[in-house]
């Protein structure tokens, strides 16, 4: 079994800076925790960073140069990094692992809320 945890979300204003953490517990040695999506009231999922399968990173056009995900020390462990907040950020954040012997095996944590005021 996997857990994933988020946390580190919260209330901040226009233009502050949050550090979201994601902490997988269990048999990591089985997954890989491949990026972060997040999900808004009434929209759909969608992706904010990720790792390529080279280690290189993407993002959404909309947080390019605001966000920044990176791993830890620890390899169940991964970070986002998130500057110049915008209310438009305003969502449930959510890390993702993928199994690395099965296919299509996806694990999510329960989410972090961010809350960005103007």
């Amino acid at each position: 079994q996997v857990q994933l945890v988020e946390s580190g979300g919260g209330l901040v204003q226009a233009g502050g800076s949050l550090r979201l953490s994601c902490v997988a517990s269990g048999s990591t040695f089985s997954i890989k925790i491949v990026g972060w999506y997040r999900q808004a009231p009434g929209k759909q999922r969608e992706l904010v960073a990720s790792f390529s399968t080279d280690g290189s990173t993407n993002y959404a056009d909309s947080v390019k140069g605001r966000f920044a995900i990176s791993r830890g020390n620890a390899r169940n462990t991964v970070y986002l990094q998130m500057g110049s907040l915008k209310p438009e950020d305003t969502a449930v954040y959510y890390c993702k692992a993928v199994s690395r012997y099965v296919s299509d095996v996806d694990y999510w944590g329960q989410g972090t809320q961010v809350t960005v005021s103007s």
